[in-house]
């Protein structure tokens, strides 16, 4: 029986290139007329098709009983390699090969994978339609019409067409589980500071952290492993035993008929399969989260941003980066903290100081009073809508606001630091919809467990 080398997961790919049934040239050369054949998605910004076969072999030869032997990853570009240009997708980067390679691609290199090309994203990842008025348009597998999510929409559209396995993306409010749910695969964002942030093109040192998009929860398990150096055993747990919180306002409000259908009978699904379903509800916080998530992006952006290019780009300015940055959505919002209208150091402090800790309160003690294993909610409240809606969209025959509508219930988790993973709904026909199961911070292993039972009952 001949592999299906375009559906593999990473964890079957890597088995196969173990017990030889493909080798690691060979997987990487499919992979690369896969990226040819998908050269219209404009998935990927940085590729090479023959450094790929040439990287796949020597890491393959390098580490072969490793954990990721021979597996190529696509990293988005606002993650440092020294392979691949690192331009965060924005016009004074383009041609930026930073010096050293990020935290966490050196982790992927020492488990034998290795980096196989860069993908496409929103500019300075600070959008969530991975419309990119510099790099071109990101396009959805499902629909080419149709926006993939961001900002990593270039990672989860390239794990969708079948090009790469598995990929690293960021997640700032949402940009690593919003194009997970419009492209139909799995999205992972961790505790926030779980793994390395060294060499990352910052938005927030607060919010920001990089995380991993595959095909299924068990490739989710062994990246995170990799990445934070975390083997735990994933428990084998039974749905009879959780309990997972419902919370209906906000997160529920308003969603599209596709979203409410799809998310509803995954609910049906879970429940069946005895999970516990209670309403839970979070009411008091979203003030504090209303007055904590964008004073501390926009204050830190102004300041994390600068310090990256001394860092890592010396030889760009500042100035010079807000001088070419192409996409109207993006200068807009970094031109909004250049002159009076900056956030205010004290909106920032009281976002830290009062309202970090009253989230953090109020989200534990919901998790403590009904013993929840996790919410659940759907990633988002709408499926893609058309390339080009940058401003607004359309939701239930009103046009609304595009940016805070998709980050609307992935925003949440964060703010307090919490783990979150979205699960494609099983759909058997029109565009993908995601499910989002958030735990308490420092959970990462027993969420991935539970998403993994999850993910098999969903499936039958």
């Amino acid at each position: 029986m001949s592999l299906d080398l375009e559906r593999l997961d990473a964890v079957a790919t890597v088995t196969a290139i173990r017990d030889g049934s493909v080798s690691a040239a060979e997987y990487a050369e499919a992979l690369a007329d896969r990226a040819v054949k998908h050269a219209d998605l404009n998935t990927l910004q940085s590729f090479d098709a023959q450094h790929v076969v040439q990287a796949a072999v020597e890491a393959f030869e390098a580490h072969p009983g490793a954990a990721l032997a021979g597996l190529p990853v696509v990293a988005k570009d606002n993650i440092n390699t020294t392979n691949y240009p690192t331009s965060g997708g924005t016009k004074a980067l383009l041609d930026h090969t930073p010096a050293t390679d990020a935290g966490v691609v050196q982790r992927i290199n020492q488990a034998g994978g290795f980096i196989g090309a860069k993908a496409g994203m929103h500019e300075l990842a600070l959008g969530i339609t991975s419309n990119n008025a510099v790099t071109g348009a990101v396009r959805n597998p499902s629909n080419p019409t149709m926006i993939p999510g961001g900002s990593s929409g270039g990672t989860a559209a390239a794990i969708a067409a079948g090009i790469f396995p598995a990929g690293l993306g960021t997640d700032t409010g949402g940009s690593c589980r919003i194009p997970a749910a419009l492209c139909g695969v799995t999205g992972f964002r961790p505790t926030t500071g779980r793994y390395d942030g060294d060499g990352v093109v910052p938005i927030s040192h607060t919010r920001d952290t990089v995380g991993p998009l595959a095909r299924s929860v068990r490739d989710i398990a062994l990246l995170d492993t990799v990445l934070s150096g975390d083997n735990t055993e994933l428990a084998d747990v039974e749905m009879g035993n959780v309990t997972l919180g419902v919370p209906r306002l906000m997160f529920y409000d308003n969603l599209d008929p596709v979203v409410a259908r799809a998310v509803e009978a995954q609910l049906s699904t879970l429940s069946a399969a005895g999970a516990k379903l209670v309403d839970v509800s979070l009411e008091p916080i979203w003030p504090h989260n209303e007055a904590f998530s964008f004073p501390v992006v926009l204050y830190e952006v102004m300041r994390d941003l600068p310090a990256y290019l001394t860092e890592h780009a010396p030889d760009i300015s500042f100035e010079t980066l807000v001088a070419g940055i192409g996409s109207p959505d993006v200068a807009g919002a970094i031109s909004s903290q250049l002159g009076d209208e900056a956030m205010p150091e004290a909106a920032y402090r009281a976002a830290m100081d009062e309202h970090r800790p009253a989230m953090r309160q109020i989200y534990g003690q919901v998790f403590e009073e009904y013993r929840l294993d996790a919410i659940v909610f759907p990633t988002t409240p709408l499926p893609a809508r058309p390339i080009g809606e940058d401003v607004t969209v359309s939701l239930n025959g009103e046009q609304v606001p595009t940016f805070p509508t998709y980050i609307r219930n992935t925003d949440l988790g964060s703010n307090v630091a919490a783990p979150g993973i979205s699960l494609p709904c099983p759909i058997s026909s029109g565009l993908p919809v995601g499910i989002e199961f958030d735990a308490m911070p420092g959970k990462d292993r027993s969420l991935l467990a539970l998403a993994r039972a999850a993910e098999k009952a969903m499936a039958q």
